[in-house]
């Protein structure tokens, strides 16, 4: 979508759109229409209840010469630190339009006495609410094609085009995440997600590191290779490297991404409905992809490395059988209870080799690793848990600031012995009670003395049923917005 900032509302034909603060005058607001217009949008906004709420919107037509415009009341509410307000109005516009016949949007925000970010706020709601994926669409009705393709935010202020910078490049990020979990099995798979990741981030300054089968199965890395070793597509760990620091030694903050780009269960096979959701189950990686992407097009000022571990879990005469017993990169040894419990044996291996290559003081990791996580917490949160208070604390802050929302769950020794084996150091599967806890104490396990460590179990955040502010029904590209906010706050310089 093209996205532009303007001093006065352009020629042509275009919707126009009003934002309305609560306590506003709407005649003071219509100020640009003729009295016949502006009492004709009054009696439109009484009609349609417009209650000025964030987001709500009054929808008429005005004449306009020889024409009729589209007019469009958008609500601002009454608060104003709220931080996703200008997101929830670019994004409730664009979804009112995005297949109505318009091709222009101009939200007009003089008088409202707002800057250059809210400016871009606006702007990057309507183009992430209108990011589509119609790519094997082969007939498609026409009064279901996207046609909203521009937006121009009239009146935003000097500093537009640099805030809108910063989102541009954060929308870069979303939409990468969001093309990868929405890609099938069979078009994004280990090697695949590496080809398009170098694709979309080449020229950009990142550094990549890419270890195949052989390499991973002399490090030692059979936690992660035991899960690939049924699927014909062989594994690929993938680690991408922005150095934007001032100091280039600095110790980076690591992410470490679950990429298993198709599940079945294993020979713990899944039930048969619903499998095919199972192609998001590389969410985790995906977001670190995207966060990477994002950071470098945007020039971040700090040291932060992606890694995903991206694998194929399916049924073989090869794969891993429960029961089996494998050894970690870290030296630890696995009892494999369910084979269908993979993620973590993918992410303790990746966790492993980033603490021995990087030796970071942070590292997070991001997984759609358990099903009980959306018991917990449903579609709203993601899932914290963390070794680090303070750590814990940013992580909950950039989710409240973006939207990508967390609640931190507990921990303890109590859940952690709940992971013991009689015959290995550890099994990968505990009680069907507390899973989601016990597959993060699981990977507690992997975390190096002195790492501040979280793991954020995203399962009910990656795709979502039905549209959100920011999306439609499909990937949400979760946890782009939240890194890209934990590292601007806490990590550049």
């Amino acid at each position: 979508m093209k996205v532009s900032f303007a001093a006065q509302r352009p020629e042509g034909a275009f919707a126009l759109a009003i934002p309305v603060r609560g306590e506003d005058m709407l005649a003071d607001r219509l100020a640009g229409l003729d009295e016949a217009g502006r009492a004709l949008a009054a009696r439109a906004a009484d009609a349609q209840r417009f209650d000025r709420e964030a987001a709500a919107i009054a929808e008429t037509f005005v004449s306009e010469g020889d024409s009729a415009r589209r007019l469009l009341l958008v609500g601002l509410g009454g608060k104003r630190d709220d931080e996703a307000l200008y997101e929830k109005v670019g994004g409730a516009l664009s979804a009112k339009l995005l297949t109505s016949g318009e091709t222009r949007l101009v939200v007009d925000l003089t008088g409202l006495d707002v800057d250059g970010e809210a400016a871009a706020r606006i702007a990057f709601g309507a183009a992430a609410r209108a990011w589509r994926y119609d790519v094997y669409r082969t007939k498609l009705n026409a009064k279901a094609k996207p046609t909203l393709d521009e937006v121009v935010i009239v009146g935003g202020g000097a500093d537009a085009d640099s805030a809108w910078a910063r989102k541009a490049a954060l929308l870069e990020g979303i939409s990468l995440t969001r093309e990868l979990v929405t890609e099938p099995a069979n078009i994004v798979y280990p090697e695949t997600f590496v080809e398009r990741c170098q694709k979309r981030m080449a020229g950009l300054g990142i550094e990549f590191e890419i270890l195949d089968e052989p390499a991973m199965r002399a490090l030692g890395m059979n936690a992660l290779l035991g899960v690939a070793i049924g699927s014909a597509r062989p594994p690929r760990l993938l680690a991408m490297r922005w150095n934007g620091a001032a100091d280039p030694q600095a110790k980076p903050v690591v992410l470490v991404g679950k990429g298993v780009t198709f599940d079945t269960g294993g020979i713990s096979i899944k039930p048969a409905a619903g499998m095919e959701s199972m192609k998001w189950d590389m969410g985790g990686a995906g977001a670190v992809a995207g966060t990477m992407l994002a950071l470098a097009s945007r020039k971040a000022k700090a040291n932060v490395v992606g890694i995903c571990g991206l694998v194929e879990n399916m049924p073989d005469g090869k794969a891993q059988r429960p029961g089996d017993v494998v050894t970690s990169l870290s030296g630890q040894t696995i009892e494999v209870i369910n084979t269908d419990a993979e993620g973590r044996l993918v992410l303790c291996d990746a966790m492993a080799w980033a603490q021995r290559q990087y030796k970071p003081e942070y590292m997070i990791d991001l997984a759609t690793l358990t099903g009980a996580m959306i018991v917990s917490l449903g579609y709203e949160y993601g899932g914290l848990f963390s070794s680090d208070d303070d750590l814990a604390g940013k992580l909950a802050d950039a989710g409240l600031k973006t939207g990508d929302k967390l609640w931190r769950m507990p921990m303890g020794d109590v859940y952690d012995k709940l992971m013991d084996s009689p015959i290995a150091d550890m099994k990968n599967s505990g009680p069907r009670e507390g899973g989601s806890i016990t597959a993060a104490t699981f990977l507690g396990r992997f975390v190096e003395e002195g790492v501040k460590w979280a793991h954020l179990d995203i399962a009910g955040m990656v795709w979502a049923n039905k549209p959100g502010t920011l999306w439609d029904k499909g990937a949400t590209g979760y946890g782009v917005a939240l890194l890209d906010r934990l590292v601007a706050d806490n990590f550049e310089g």
